[in-house]
């Protein structure tokens, strides 16, 4: 879509907090959320964040300040889950955005009403924020690629398949959770070093992936693929997702098939979903080497090469059990962008489709591991610390080679572009515990 008034750097809000240095919720922002008051037993129901508040859609539906079409999407939007809204499609989504925008703008009419459905941040609490019918984990990043395959095989090469298509595998809606998620280490088999059988242990390499996770908003029909360059008109909009891994089950189980245990136990996501309309600003060019294979025509970009990919900035934090205790904060590990990334959100869709698949609003896509091409840029500890054998220093005597019981992963996203208000997708929080018996 073409950059519009729901995109100038110069509108502010009358909330003061959406002006804040470092907001990740502005009024150029405005993504979407379930949630509900903390500890209470009210209905959960849809969101939008705007500075430090949340903005209850469902009391401002019941206030006659939205009106029109965008009345009919506010009431979608205003559902226990996002899955009809979602549905509803591109027009839909931007019609209610523009609403709000001018709900939230500075000098703008009903601003009494509007505040009264206000809700601090701090006093909600999450669900996930659409029933996920299915959950598909691409592979998507050629620097991870290289990374994980050259800490065992120095010259090692990723498979020629890589190059060609978008890789992917299908996860497990069951067990993705929102933001605050904890999770019990991961039983399996695994064969220790030496060892010529395995054993069924817990995992004794748990990692993090630093991922952005995409939904899914109109489906298609079983048999009909979703076109390139119609890919992103069923793209509602990106979150954060931690996939976690375990490394030394994946290792064991992965021939021939694929992860399994290794991934099946937990993914976390970041509550609120970044519109597309509001990424518009940090589009930027998606490039292939020349010397690559360039995609087949139903994977070609054509004239979207020019701006088909995102600048989505990410970083990855850990907060030890020991820094908890003692009172320190997260140490950061690493940052990186998704416009490294090498197949875009179309085409991750595009390929999903192609085969027949249908999909439905509210399936989620994850990108794979985002990592760069720079020291620092891997978007998984199993990179940073090159498959357990050189620790990550966290300081105050503390390593990682992978992660441990009591360990909480934070990943954060924003973009930020000259001539553009920065935004955020908040915050994605996890933590490991120990397993069960």
């Amino acid at each position: 879509m073409p950059l519009d008034h729901t995109h100038d750097p110069q509108a502010r809000s009358w909330l003061a907090a959406a002006q804040a240095e470092g907001c990740d919720f502005p009024l150029q922002n405005l993504p979407f959320a379930v949630l509900r008051r903390r500890g209470s037993s009210e209905a959960f129901r849809g969101a939008v964040a705007i500075g430090d508040q949340a903005l209850d859609l469902a009391a401002l539906a019941t206030t006659g300040a939205v009106t029109g079409a965008a009345r009919a999407a506010l009431r979608l939007a205003a559902e226990p889950t996002l899955n009809g809204f979602m549905a509803a499609g591109p027009a839909v989504w931007r019609g209610l955005r523009r609403a709000l925008f001018g709900l939230l703008r500075e000098g703008a009419p009903f601003e009494a009403a509007v505040r009264a459905c206000l809700i601090p941040l701090d006093a909600v609490e999450y669900q996930l924020p659409a029933q996920i019918g299915d959950y598909t984990d691409f592979y998507t990043s050629l620097d991870h690629a290289q990374n994980c395959i050259r800490i065992l095989l120095p010259q090692g090469e990723v498979t020629p398949n890589f190059r060609w298509l978008p890789q992917a595998y299908h996860g497990r809606a069951s067990t993705v959770g929102v933001s605050g998620q904890r999770f019990a280490r991961p039983l399996g088999q695994r064969l220790p070093p030496g060892a010529s059988a395995p054993v069924f242990a817990p995992c004794a390499a748990m990692d993090y992936e630093c991922e952005l996770g995409w939904w899914v908003g109109p489906g298609n029909a079983a048999g009909e693929p979703i076109a390139i360059a119609q890919a992103e008109e069923h793209l509602f909009g990106a979150c954060l997702l931690n996939d976690w891994s375990a490394r030394d089950l994946q290792a064991w189980e992965m021939a021939p098939l694929g992860p399994f245990h290794a991934k099946n136990f937990a993914t976390t996501v970041s509550p609120w979903i970044v519109t597309l309309d509001a990424l518009e600003p940090f589009r930027t060019a998606w490039t292939r080497p020349a010397e690559h294979p360039q995609p087949l025509p139903y994977l070609e970009l054509g004239a979207q090469r020019a701006r088909g990919a995102f600048d989505i900035r990410v970083e990855v934090w850990l907060h030890s059990a020991q820094a908890q205790q003692a009172g320190r904060g997260p140490v950061r590990l690493s940052g990186t962008s998704f416009r490294h990334q090498y197949w875009s959100p179309a085409q991750m869709l595009a390929h999903h489709t192609a085969g027949g698949c249908s999909m439905h609003a509210g399936d989620l896509l994850g990108s794979g591991t985002i990592s760069g091409p720079g020291p620092g840029e891997a978007g998984a500890l199993i990179e940073l610390a090159h498959g357990g054998q050189q620790p990550v220093d966290l300081g105050h005597g503390e390593q990682r080679g992978f992660l441990q019981d009591g360990d909480t992963v934070i990943l954060r996203g924003w973009c930020e572009a000259p001539g553009a208000v920065r935004i955020g997708l908040g915050e994605c929080r996890g933590t490991v515990l120990p397993a069960r018996a």
